[in-house]
C-alpha cells in the first residue's frame, strides 16, 4: 500500500478530503484535512433527487481544489466515494462522467448498506472495546445503521432520512413540529427489531455538534470528541431544546455557526432514533465513513479488523517519535513484577486494565526525547494527550499521559491530575502507578539486562528490591524519589555486596 492515501466523501452537504500517512504495517495519521459545504443535494429533493445546478457547481469546484491538494501531497492512491445525494440522482453519471473527464476522479458510488458498513468498520476499529452496539450515522440525505457485536459487524440498515433532505421537504415549508416527527416515525417503523439496544455509536456532523454541546454544557475537562460518552435520560432536555431553540438562539446552546441550519432537522431524527430503539448510553465516534474506507483498504488481510493486541495510535506514536530506539531490555518484566508486587497496596479493583495502561506508557517512555532530553517528560505527555485518539477511552488516554509526565521528586503532576480529577477513580491509585513508573525507569535505565525481583513485606511497609547486577547510580536516585502512603525501599544489589535503605 502506498505510504499517502487520500479519500474524498461526498456527502448530501459536504464534501471532504481526508489524506492518511502511513507510518507501517498498522500505524498511520492524518496528515491533511479539507472541508467544503457543497450541499450538491441542494434543491434536489424538491425535483425528484435530481441535482440542481447551483449544487452541481460548488462539488466541482470542490472537487477541483482537492485534486491541486493531492498533487501537493504526492497522494498514490485515491478512493473517492459518494453517497446519498448521487446515489438518489437521476443525472448523477452525468455528474460522474464529467468529473473523471476534466479531473481524474473516479467517483463510486456506494448504497446506503456500504455506507453503514464503513462506519462500523471504522467503530470497530477506532473506538475503546465495547461489547454491543448500533451505530448511527445521520447524514444529509439518509441515516444509517449497523448491528456490531464482539467486534463483528452483524447487520446494517439504511435510512432515507436526512437532515437537507428534512428541511427540504417540512423545515422550508414551515411544517408543524408534529407533522416532521409523523414522517420521521412512519420511517423509522421500517427498521428490523434486531437493531433494539442501549447503546448507540453516534457518527457524523450532528453527533458531534451535539457532543461538543452535552461537553460544554457540563463543563466536560477533556477537549476531545472521539469516545465521549454520555448517558440519554440526563441529556434529553438539552436535545430538546436544539429542536426547539430559534436560529439566533443555538449558540447559546453551544452549537457552532457552521452547523445552525441543519441542526435541529439532525437531533429531531436522533431524537426519535434513541427512543425507537431504546438507546440509554452514547458513545461519540470521530471517525466514520473516511475513516472506514481507508481502514477497509489498510486491513484487507486482516478481515477488517486490527489484529489482537495492536492499537493504531501506540504504533503510529512509536513510529514517529521514538527515534532513538533504545533497546527495551527488561523494562516491561520489571514494570509488571512491580505492579504484582504492589497492587494489593492500593486495592486495584481493575487491575488487568491499570496494568496494561502501564504497560503502554512505559512503551512511551522515550518519546519526549526526539524533541530533547530538556523536559522530555513533558513533551511525551503532550504528545501523548494529541495522538493517543484510538481505542482508548477518555480516562485511559489521560492515565498514559498523567505517568509519562510523572518524574521521581512528585508522585504525579498536581496541576493536571486537578484539572481532569473528575475522570480519575482515585487519587491513590495514580499516585501508585506513577510510582511503579518512574522506579521502573530508574531501574532499567541503569542496568537494561539486570534480574530485578521484588518483595513486599506490608506490616513493615518495606519494598525489597534484588538485582544480580550493580546499580549504583540507582541507589540516590531511588532516595531522592517520593514514596506513596510512607513507602520504605531496601534496594539489594551486588555493588561491593552492599545494600542501602531509603525512607
Amino acid at each position: 500500500m502506498p505510504k499517502r492515501i487520500a479519500v474524498i466523501d461526498i456527502g448530501s452537504n459536504s464534501a471532504r478530503l481526508v489524506i492518511f500517512q502511513r507510518t507501517s504495517r498498522y500505524g498511520f495519521h492524518l496528515v491533511c484535512q479539507q472541508k467544503s459545504r457543497v450541499r450538491i443535494g441542494e434543491g434536489a429533493y424538491n425535483h425528484g433527487g435530481t441535482l440542481q445546478a447551483a449544487g452541481i457547481r460548488r462539488a466541482y469546484g470542490a472537487l477541483y481544489s482537492f485534486t491541486h491538494t493531492l498533487k501537493e501531497y504526492r497522494v498514490r492512491k485515491v478512493h473517492c466515494v459518494a453517497t446519498s445525494a448521487l446515489r438518489d440522482a437521476p443525472n448523477r453519471y452525468d455528474f460522474i462522467r464529467m468529473v473523471r473527464k476534466r479531473l481524474g476522479l473516479n467517483i463510486r458510488i456506494i448504497d446506503g448498506g456500504r455506507e453503514a458498513f464503513y462506519g462500523a468498520v471504522a467503530a470497530i476499529n477506532l473506538l475503546p472495546a465495547f461489547h454491543e452496539g448500533i451505530t448511527i450515522d445521520i447524514g444529509g440525505g439518509s441515516t444509517e445503521l449497523a448491528f456490531i457485536r464482539d467486534r463483528k459487524i452483524i447487520r446494517t440498515f439504511s435510512l432515507e432520512l436526512g437532515t437537507v433532505r428534512l428541511k427540504e421537504l417540512f423545515t422550508d415549508r414551515n411544517a408543524p413540529e408534529e407533522q416532521i416527527r409523523r414522517y420521521i416515525r412512519t420511517k423509522l417503523e421500517k427498521i428490523p427489531e434486531a437493531f433494539l439496544g442501549r447503546t448507540a455509536i453516534a457518527i457524523g456532523g450532528t453527533a458531534r455538534a451535539l457532543s461538543r454541546g452535552i461537553m460544554l454544557r457540563h463543563s466536560y475537562p477533556f477537549d476531545k470528541i472521539h469516545a465521549f460518552e454520555y448517558s440519554v435520560s440526563t441529556n434529553m432536555e438539552y436535545l430538546l431544546s436544539v429542536i426547539r431553540s430559534e436560529t439566533d438562539r443555538l449558540g447559546s446552546l453551544n452549537i457552532k455557526k457552521n452547523r445552525h441550519d441543519t441542526i435541529r432537522e439532525g437531533t429531531h431524527i436522533f431524537i426519535e432514533l434513541l427512543q425507537h430503539l431504546h438507546i440509554e448510553k452514547v458513545i461519540t465516534s470521530g471517525a466514520g465513513v473516511r475513516e472506514g474506507v481507508f481502514l477497509y483498504d489498510l486491513l484487507r488481510n486482516d478481515s477488517g479488523r486490527f489484529p489482537p493486541f495492536v492499537n493504531p495510535s501506540l504504533r503510529s506514536i512509536r513510529d514517529r517519535f521514538d527515534m532513538l530506539h533504545l533497546p527495551e531490555g527488561n523494562k516491561q518484566t520489571i514494570g509488571r513484577r512491580l505492579f504484582e508486587t504492589l497492587k494489593t497496596s492500593f486495592d486495584d479493583e481493575n487491575d488487568g486494565d491499570n496494568r496494561k495502561l502501564l504497560s503502554h506508557a512505559l512503551s512511551l517512555s522515550n518519546i519526549g526525547k526526539t524533541l530533547t532530553i530538556y523536559k522530555e517528560h513533558q513533551h511525551a505527555f503532550y504528545i501523548a494527550m494529541q495522538e493517543l485518539n484510538f481505542g482508548f477511552t477518555h480516562r485511559q488516554i489521560l492515565l498514559i499521559a498523567l505517568l509519562l509526565r510523572s518524574k521521581g521528586d512528585s508522585l504525579y503532576y498536581k496541576p493536571l491530575y486537578r484539572r481532569y480529577k473528575d475522570l480519575f477513580s482515585s487519587k491513590r491509585l495514580v499516585k501508585w502507578l506513577s510510582f511503579i513508573y518512574t522506579l521502573t525507569l530508574i531501574l532499567h535505565e541503569n542496568s537494561s539486562k539486570a534480574d530485578i525481583a521484588f518483595e513486599f513485606e506490608a506490616k513493615s511497609n518495606l519494598l525489597v528490591i534484588r538485582s544480580d547486577r550493580p546499580l549504583y547510580l540507582a541507589h540516590e536516585d531511588i532516595c531522592n524519589m517520593q514514596k506513596p502512603d510512607g513507602l520504605t525501599i531496601l534496594l539489594l544489589d551486588d555493588w561491593e555486596t552492599t545494600s542501602g535503605q531509603c525512607v
